[in-house]
């Protein structure tokens, strides 16, 4: 019998009829004494792991044959915690006086103890691994000890430092620190400083907090950018006889006006039966040699991180931004497909291509939004009007197919943030998405699927980008919502994304159409990278992938060598016994990155947001209910974007009763009403910037008409003033 930790696992599993000893179990698998020392390793191992669990009287067995289960914790702002199991939807609440000493990604132990409020409950019995965390914070110092309060809420303990582990620290100076030791839930964890990031207010430091907070890499390693000086230097080396020469065909890129990584470029061309639609992807592949130490990096990274005023790439920049990126007037390789429409944008063939490109040219978004718009255009738009104009065409088209067969448009606004030379908040809004916009993105979807039905039709393994069904409870939760607010949304098993976008349609000139937009959006699952094709819910597409980003999306790297791999129609013996590990390895690891990254963008979105708030302290603003709780109601600021808490507590013209099936907090005594989705009008009463939270003070129709009638009295002053200056 083999003694690896699978066999060993199973046979505790399967075969054991009680918890046993080590040497029982040995003595029970026909363990031969010169393998025992590995075999006990093997079994420490899995209780390392959670995999087994030590009980009294040194016995093992399977934490789930014990009441016990293994998981990862997820801790809330008010300290409740849950055990999240994989593969497992239903996680166990666990009370926060049995957190103990866990903290939020620890993989913890717990021990099962029944349900609470009809839910299965627990109690933390061990930390199986703690979390690789960077705990950021301010640093405080008291007069016998120094502790670090940390920014994340969800860290629900101050950490101690010893004085001998401040690294030099300053009062109210903001911090990294690390974990040391914490083994008593009744004393605060204990830590050190690693790293001092700053005062909170210094430039910079807003944004290297959340850098540090979430452990994203600042800078690459000298051997990851030698490779990259190495890579960039490749070009000689291809002898681009296989190439396609595309370097005379009109081809641009579209992006915002300062990006500076073009990893798509576009051109399109009239055809006998409808359109040719040219899709150019820049060539990293060529640059980046699996397995090499500029792989391992960007496969850690996963992806690029945007923040506000900085980008994270995930290649260094002498690749992403000079010799991978499709630039103007340079001859650059590429990944290109080749699709061909009917006159109804129906697809009819496609076919894939290594090529060298020329862009012609640089455009950004609003220089070709003015084409559209019949505005003035400089000589770089002119130059390559006509193919746009042709892309405008084929554009219109293929969107509005994919909206009758069902594709949802989630067409919430994405903030809008200016910032200063030393990164603050200049102005704040709303980006507004143009037709040129849609453009792009229509093309790089219909060679994202294209791609996905090419490797689809040869039946190999791949690496699909699939958004799944949505769960029907949380279906139902949403249709109950909007009852409330007066529209009907009928939910059955067998809804199809065409049900969805004519409800998105039917609400789209509502005032709460984005709140809508977004709570739909909540109660959908999150797409994700995996090779079990399951198609895309969202899109409506049964095939499909992602292809068009390779500079700053690891998952569309690896798609570009899929493809290369599988231009025989099957991948190489050797490489088809691993693609699967390789592709299952991929997804689920750039899932997550992905995620984390989403997480971070939107921390740091808020920061921004709140920053520019604190500076307009009793400016009034129109806004949307977004959210009603007990304890007052958040509410959406128009244009702005910026979300803020009214509290009921600051409501004084009646005590308000939280009707929660309704959504709304009703007036005892005057029946007034505020609802998910009503319009409001409040003001800027507080900002915490340590906390990201902006308290409002609702403004009632009556005091605008009381502030109304005391204004002529502030001119009369204001004359009284000048006279007496005068």
């Amino acid at each position: 019998m083999s003694l690896n930790k699978t066999t060993i696992l199973e046979f505790v599993r399967a075969q054991a009829d009680r918890p046993m000893k080590i040497k029982e179990l040995a003595t029970a698998m026909q363990v031969l004494s010169s393998d025992y020392p590995n075999f006990r390793r093997g079994v420490k191992q899995l209780i390392d792991s959670g995999e087994l669990i030590h009980l009294k009287r040194g016995r093992v067995g399977v934490p789930d044959q014990l009441g016990v289960v293994v998981g990862i914790m997820s801790i809330t702002r008010k300290g409740m915690g849950f055990l999240m199991r994989e593969g497992v939807e239903q996680d166990i609440l666990i009370p926060s006086w049995d957190i103990h000493t866990a903290l939020d990604g620890d993989q913890a132990m717990v021990r099962l103890k029944g349900k609470v409020e009809g839910r299965e409950a627990g109690t933390v019995i061990r930390i199986v691994k703690r979390a690789d965390r960077n705990i950021v914070g301010v640093f405080r110092t008291e007069p016998q000890f120094a502790r670090v309060i940390p920014d994340n809420p969800r860290i629900h303990r101050d950490i101690y430092i010893p004085v001998d582990a401040t690294e030099g620290a300053l009062d109210g100076e903001k911090v990294v620190a690390k974990l040391t030791v914490w083994d008593d839930p009744h004393l605060n964890p204990e830590g050190r400083i690693i790293e001092r990031i700053g005062f909170p207010n210094d430039p910079g430091v807003d944004m290297l907090t959340i850098v540090k907070s979430y452990g994203f890499p600042e800078a690459f390693a000298p051997e990851v950018m030698d490779e990259a000086e190495r890579a960039a230097a490749k070009l000689a080396d291809d002898p681009q006889s296989h190439r396609i020469d595309l370097s005379r065909e009109c081809i641009y890129t579209i992006d915002p006006f300062d990006a500076k990584d073009h990893d798509d470029a576009v051109g399109v061309q009239e055809t006998a039966n409808g359109f040719r639609l040219g899709v150019h992807i820049a060539d990293v592949s060529f640059y980046v040699g699996a397995g090499s130490s500029l792989d391992v990096e960007a496969f850690n990274r996963g992806n690029s991180v945007y923040l506000p005023g900085m980008v994270i790439p995930m290649l260094p920049e002498v690749l992403s931004n000079d010799i991978c990126s499709l630039k103007p007037h340079r001859k650059r390789l590429a990944h290109s497909v080749f699709i061909d429409f009917d006159r109804h944008g129906k697809m009819l063939k496609w076919e894939l291509a290594d090529t060298i490109i020329n862009s012609k040219a640089k455009l950004s978004y609003e220089e070709v939004q003015d084409l559209f718009d019949g505005k003035p255009v400089s000589d770089q738009v002119s130059n390559v009007a006509g193919n746009l104009r042709l892309a405008q065409r084929l554009a219109k088209i293929l969107s509005e197919r994919r909206f009758a067969e069902g594709s949802l448009d989630f067409d919430l606004p994405e903030a809008k943030i200016i910032l200063g030379k030393d990164g603050e908040v200049l102005e704040l809004g709303s980006r507004v998405r143009l037709e040129s916009h849609r453009l792009v993105e229509e093309f790089m979807l219909a060679a994202n699927r294209a791609v996905a039905l090419e490797v689809f039709r040869k039946a190999q393994p791949f690496l699909y980008r699939v958004h799944d069904k949505p769960d029907l409870e949380k279906l139902e939760a949403f249709s109950y919502m909007m009852e409330r607010l007066g529209y009907k949304f009928a939910v059955s098993k067998t809804m199809r994304p065409i049900q969805f976008a004519r409800f998105l349609d039917q609400v789209k000139n509502a005032p709460e159409a984005d709140l809508i937009n977004e709570l739909l959006l909540r109660s959908m699952s999150k797409a994700v990278y995996q090779r079990e094709n399951i198609g895309h819910f969202g899109l409506a597409f049964s095939h499909y992938t992602h292809f068009t980003s390779p500079i700053r999306r690891y998952p569309d790297l690896l798609v570009h060598r899929l493809l290369r791999k599988l231009e025989g129609g099957h991948y190489p013996v050797s490489f088809a016994k691993r693609v699967e590990s390789v592709i299952d390895n991929v997804g689920k690891h750039c899932s997550e990155t992905e995620r984390m990254a989403e997480v971070a963008e939107r921390e740091a979105v808020r920061v921004k947001q709140v920053a520019y708030m604190a500076d307009h302290l009793g400016d009034e603003y129109t806004g949307v209910i977004s959210g009603v709780l007990s304890f007052g109601f958040f509410v959406r600021l128009d244009r702005l974007g910026v979300e803020g808490l009214v509290r009921v507590s600051s409501i004084d013209d009646d005590f308000y009763r939280y009707d929660e099936p309704n959504y709304r907090l009703v007036g005892s005594r005057t029946k007034r009403i505020y609802r998910l989705g009503d319009p409001v009008r409040v003001g800027v009463m507080k900002v915490d910037r340590t906390r990201n939270e902006i308290d409002l003070f609702l403004i009632r129709p009556e005091d605008e008409q009381v502030k109304t009638k005391k204004q002529p009295k502030k001119k009369t002053r204001e004359k009284k003033r000048r006279r007496k200056q005068s």
